[in-house]
């Protein structure tokens, strides 16, 4: 019997309901913030809707147009988590109105972001036709890195809460580190699947351990250099982190090798020591991490750890159900709606509702992953597995830091919270993702002749080569 050939659907009908159910959800969670306020209804209600909705629908048309086989779950799912962090964002507005009547409200800067990312995303969609193209700029690429995490250095650097990792740009304020994150990302997949086969057969083997050559150790060296240097010079402990975790990670998948993971975890346990020795604010912020409850440790200002045990505090009182959208205080833990927006969600959604956030962000990583698995190129695996892994590792240190597992390092919730530059960067990752999924997804091409004649075949297996008309008898 001959074999059934399917031809894959490209399942954006299927994607297109999904975005009209994310936009529901979205719907209900904005009008539930501004329930108790009047203002369920109000100018921001439409204004979010039709930033979230039109923009969504634009970018399903360009997938359409230019990617019609991307995968049709990332999309909505994103679509359901930047509405529901400006739900939040607009809820938390009304709170600190009513504490500070000059306070300026975040919301509508946010929802501005929200549709100047979104159509980034679309336009690098409709210039971008395939991922490999990128590939031409590795080492551009590390240049370009190199810029962004110097820009805060330079006078046009900002230094906010101790962090100087802000630039001014007339109008506002920007954080170009977001933007490195995918820049690197591109320089190490292009770098690693280029040296792949250098380094899994070059270096000497100790043991049960491979160990690389000095002239491949250096990318990881100048990624953990790049950490140190975030770390010393910007004092930003998040970044550091997430900068030599996405290294870690894409070369563990480009090598499978043990001895990476473990020469890097070695240098981030020297990183760690050092760090503690030399810069007082990552010990403080260790200190308020293991003595939280302590009462001197609490009230310290600043590095004091208020800030983490009021939004324990919240999530305790959401309990399993929450206290409901604008029923519940997260105004009292600092910066609710940006570094501890999990903290607010978690009080007023509670475990069930916070559960439904994270799995949001589980099948997203998980559908980043497919795509990886599925495209044929080594580049697009390692991006496609460095950017998912940069919004799983976000997601786990921002956790980790709210519930107290890990020190807090200040990084933003992806897609939820307070901060434009981190909106831009991560729909710049979705549509990355998206254009790899349509590769991976995309069917073969196919030769119909060559189907319905296959090649002959030998004793052997092999395929007989045919006779030239130059080529004489034996």
């Amino acid at each position: 019997m001959s074999d059934v050939m399917t031809v894959p659907r490209s399942r954006r009908n299927i994607e297109l309901v999904l975005l009209l159910v994310a936009l529901v959800v979205v719907c209900l969670a904005n009008y539930l913030a501004g329930l108790d306020n009047e203002e369920a209804f109000g100018d921001y209600f439409y204004t979010q809707v039709l930033t979230l909705g039109l923009m969504g629908l634009f970018i399903h048309v360009v997938l359409r147009i230019r990617a019609k086989y991307a995968d049709p779950i990332i999309l909505p799912v994103v679509v359901t988590l930047n509405g529901i962090g400006l739900a939040m964002i607009h809820r938390l507005d009304f709170s600190s109105a009513a504490a500070n009547p000059n306070f300026v409200p975040v919301a509508p800067s946010q929802v501005q972001w929200t549709g100047v990312a979104m159509a980034a995303a679309a336009v690098f969609l409709l210039l971008l036709r395939d991922h490999r193209l990128l590939r031409r700029f590795t080492y551009i690429s590390l240049i370009v890195s190199a810029v962004l995490l110097l820009l805060p250095l330079t006078p046009l650097g900002l230094e906010i809460n101790g962090a100087r990792i802000w630039i001014s740009v007339g109008i506002g304020t920007f954080q170009p580190g977001e933007i490195a994150k995918i820049t690197l990302a591109i320089f190490f997949a292009g770098y690693l699947s280029t040296n792949r086969d250098l380094i899994l057969l070059a270096g000497k083997k100790i043991g049960p351990l491979q160990l690389p050559r000095f002239r491949d150790l250096a990318p990881m060296a100048a990624a953990w250099l790049v950490s140190i240097g975030v770390l010393v010079f910007q004092r930003d402990l998040g970044s550091s982190v997430l900068f030599f975790g996405l290294f870690m990670v894409m070369i563990y998948v480009a090598t499978s090798r043990v001895s990476w993971v473990l020469i890097g975890l070695a240098m981030i346990g020297v990183g760690v020591f050092v760090a503690l020795e030399l810069f007082p604010h990552v010990a403080l912020r260790f200190d308020s991490w293991i003595n939280a409850f302590d009462p001197e440790v609490y009230n310290r200002f600043p590095g004091g750890s208020a800030q983490v045990v009021q939004g324990m505090f919240g999530l305790a009182n959401g309990g399993l159900v929450g206290t409901g959208l604008g029923e519940g205080r997260p105004d009292l833990v600092t910066y609710a709606n940006s570094d501890m927006i999990v903290a607010a969600l978690g009080e007023e959604l509670g475990l069930i509702g916070l559960t439904a956030i994270v799995l949001l962000f589980v099948i997203l990583v998980s559908r980043g992953i497919r795509a990886a698995l599925g495209t044929k190129d080594g580049f697009g695996k390692l991006l496609a597995c460095g950017l998912s892994f940069t919004i799983a590792l976000q997601c786990f240190v921002v956790i980790g830091g709210i519930t107290r597992l890990i020190p807090l390092t200040g990084l933003t919730t992806p897609f939820m919270s307070a901060g434009g530059s981190s909106l831009l960067a991560n729909w710049l990752i979705v549509a990355l993702l998206l254009l790899i999924s349509e590769t991976a997804r995309r069917p073969a091409p196919t030769d119909p002749m060559k189907d319905s004649f296959p090649e002959p075949v030998g004793a052997n297996g092999k395929p007989v080569r045919k006779r030239t008309s130059k080529e004489g008898t034996r």
